[in-house]
């Protein structure tokens, strides 16, 4: 693989995406959005023990962050190209496929340093005192990223663009309200509740406030509720992925 033309595609991806003003507004804006609102604004029921909101909001803001680029903007991108007719000539070209693939990784994770270092920043203006460890926290992301970018290339790959850009938002919009960002996933129902945490917005949301806590200890069902999705969506996009 010529790393050389991988890192120039990732640099074309990189700036479509922030060119995209729907794109800055869903990795960006919303997140931003959500998390200065509600921590100023005391509307959130709040779990036990948590008095400030932005220390329950961060880690959910954070995760939905991931979420957004990973699975709905990857996947919407990735949709129009595959219908236009653009995959299929990049892919035919000297940069090849797997490349092709390595770069637009490239750019999901470019894009989650940039919304990790805003999202950060703003919540520690807010308040936010993270403890705990960066690293594991990092390494439930790439996890996550993993299983989020499966989803999002099994709908670009299998629905027409069009479909896919409303089955990515209403995807986006489901695990928002049931991944315990903005509010805590006991006060669903029990049934609710349960298969929400089966689900991988509820277990990365789970497993960065379990990381950024001052135990730093990450809950082993939520990490393996990550694990199999990042191991069984990508798999059954490649399976699925159509390329024309």
């Amino acid at each position: 693989m010529n790393l050389a033309a991988v890192a120039a595609q990732a640099r074309v991806e990189l700036t479509l995406t922030l060119r995209r003003g729907e794109s800055l507004l869903l990795t960006l804006g919303i997140p931003v959005g959500l998390l200065v609102f509600f921590s100023l604004v005391s509307v959130l029921p709040l779990p036990p023990g948590v008095t400030e909101p932005v220390d329950f909001l961060a880690p959910g803001i954070l995760a939905l962050a991931v979420m957004s680029t990973a699975m709905v903007s990857l996947a919407i991108a990735t949709g129009f190209e595959r219908q236009y007719g653009v995959l299929k000539r990049l892919g035919s070209t000297p940069l090849g496929r797997p490349a092709l693939l390595a770069s637009k990784t490239a750019a999901v994770v470019a894009i989650e340093v940039l919304q990790v270092a805003v999202l950060v920043a703003v919540a520690v203006v807010l308040g936010w005192r993270p403890e705990g460890s960066a690293v594991l926290a990092a390494a439930v992301m790439v996890l996550a990223t993993v299983g989020f970018a499966g989803l999002g290339l099994l709908m670009a790959g299998t629905l027409r663009a069009e479909v896919t850009l409303a089955a990515a938002n209403g995807l986006y919009l489901v695990l928002l309200l049931l991944g315990g960002m903005v509010f805590p996933l006991d006060r669903l129902p029990a049934a609710l509740e349960a298969l929400a945490r089966l689900l991988p917005a509820a277990a990365l949301a789970d497993a960065l406030d379990a990381a950024l806590s001052s135990t730093g200890t990450l809950p082993a069902g939520a990490v393996a509720v990550l694990a199999a999705w990042a191991v069984a969506a990508p798999a059954l996009a490649a399976w699925r992925f159509r390329w024309e």
